[in-house]
């Protein structure tokens, strides 16, 4: 009998001292790894929410494309990229990209071609100097 009473005083303090550690882990865990993921989830809910036609947006798979169509009954969006119409959920949303960021798409594509051009243009020289010099 006695010693059941002394193990009874003895796990007193040690069980206090554990429920504080507990206690202080799941302090730890909330901050760090639940809270953050309940604001990402909350701003990715209201970019969700916020879209419209014409925006330009990039996709899980990392598709770009313009929302031609948005359907709230079905929770989907219709994607034009490029001229090809594609239906996606809108979950399958990444990002909604910023207009610079969809301009500077825009203005990359002619510059590609410019200087595509220009490497055309300094072959067409190199083969007439080529073929003035013979």
């Amino acid at each position: 009998m006695n010693t059941f009473a002394l193990a009874a005083a003895n796990s007193g303090a040690g069980s206090s001292i554990f429920m504080v550690m507990l206690a202080v882990l799941f302090g730890f865990t909330y901050f760090t790894m639940i809270k953050p993921q309940k604001k990402q989830q909350q701003q990715r809910q209201e970019m969700m929410n916020q879209l419209k036609k014409g925006d330009s947006v990039e996709m899980v798979d990392g598709l770009r494309g313009k929302i031609d169509s948005i359907n709230d009954a079905d929770k989907t969006i219709v994607l034009d990229a490029d001229g090809i119409y594609l239906t996606f959920s809108r979950l399958a949303v990444r990002t909604v990209l910023k207009q610079a960021d969809a301009s500077e798409a825009e203005a990359a594509k002619p510059a590609e071609e410019k200087a595509e051009a220009a490497k055309t243009e300094e072959a067409e020289d190199k083969a007439k100097d080529k073929d003035s010099q013979e």
